[in-house]
């Protein structure tokens, strides 16, 4: 196949119109490319400075401090108790009386 020269006339500024298409849709495609990427940096930097989740706190009310009260002193009670006890507790064999002569 060969090209005459009126042919040649009309396809050489076609190509050429072709090429600064193609290099223009390249350019386009590398800016969509930048802009993704400095938006995706600015979510980053964004999700980096802001809380994510904050989890509920309960709030202390009288009753709770007065239980928390009650459940100290009882156990302090049973500390106390379980202390006197060990100092109440008579020795096994010291006092006492064992014949060994048999």
């Amino acid at each position: 196949m060969s090209l005459k020269a009126v042919e040649l006339q009309v396809a050489i500024p076609k190509t050429m119109d072709a090429g600064k298409l193609v290099e223009q849709h390249q350019q386009n495609v590398i800016q969509h490319q930048l802009n993704a990427s400095e938006a995706l940096k600015k979510e980053l930097e964004r999700k980096k400075l802001t809380v994510s989740d904050i989890e509920p706190t309960e709030k202390i009310t009288d009753e709770d401090r007065s239980r928390n009260r009650k459940e100290q002193h009882s156990t302090n009670e049973k500390q106390d108790k379980k202390q006197t006890q060990m100092n109440d507790a008579t020795h096994p064999f010291k006092g006492h009386f064992f014949d060994f002569s048999g």
